[in-house]
């Protein structure tokens, strides 16, 4: 499976543009959308285009999308919501979970914490591809290159579970790849310079993964 990773759309025209290229040009299977997709408003027009893709869309939220948007996926064929979710797509197991909350120096999952990580206990493996939108406190999340602001929750389901592969984003500065333990940490925050990130897996093992 080839999957095409964004994060950080916030409704700019130019990054849709720049999603809608990179589909046709590198045509993966599915496009994860590892959450602030929309900004408030306007999250129809944003889900619309998205859908126009031709390809699944699976999403989160992120702490600048309406918490309506998982209401409003169902309107579209081709978008999943991940949110304390999984679903298997041509033999890749996902689950996410969307919302994020700033905080100084660290971000939370949402005012009730707990219950979301007691549910992702139950559905994330070894084999799966785990979507969040704040990275893994200390993993991809500084935040002019000295302030860890990730999340401590995303970070212990990593480190307890160990899921094969963590697609996040939200600090748009620290895009990159990384190991962490055996989670490969992919924020793929789309930038000035970059479009996100190309991952290319089986159901063994990932094959390769890069930013674009």
């Amino acid at each position: 499976m080839r999957i095409y990773a964004v994060a950080d759309i916030h409704s700019k025209p130019e990054k849709l543009k720049l999603i809608q290229d990179t589909v046709r040009r590198l045509t993966p299977d599915v496009l994860v959308a590892a959450g602030d997709i929309a900004r408030y408003f306007g999250s129809d027009t944003v889900l619309a285009e998205l859908n126009d893709l031709g390809i699944p869309v699976l999403i989160v939220r992120g702490n600048t999308d309406s918490s309506a948007m998982e209401k409003w996926s169902l309107a579209y064929n081709n978008i999943s919501s991940l949110h304390l979710q999984s679903k298997d797509l041509a033999g890749i197991h996902f689950a996410g979970v969307g919302g994020t909350l700033l905080l100084p120096f660290r971000s939370r999952l949402g005012f009730w914490e707990a219950p979301y990580v007691t549910r992702l206990k139950n559905l994330i493996q070894a084999r799966t591809v785990f979507v969040a939108h704040p990275p893994p406190f200390g993993t991809l999340d500084e935040v002019a290159g000295k302030w860890h602001s990730g999340s401590t929750a995303v970070g212990g389901l990593v480190d307890t579970l160990q899921p094969r592969l963590c697609i996040c984003g939200h600090i748009h500065e620290s895009s990159g790849i990384k190991e962490r333990g055996k989670t490969l940490v992919v924020n793929c925050s789309i930038g000035k310079n970059g479009a996100g990130a190309l991952i290319e897996l089986d159901e063994q093992k990932i094959q390769s993964a890069i930013m674009i």
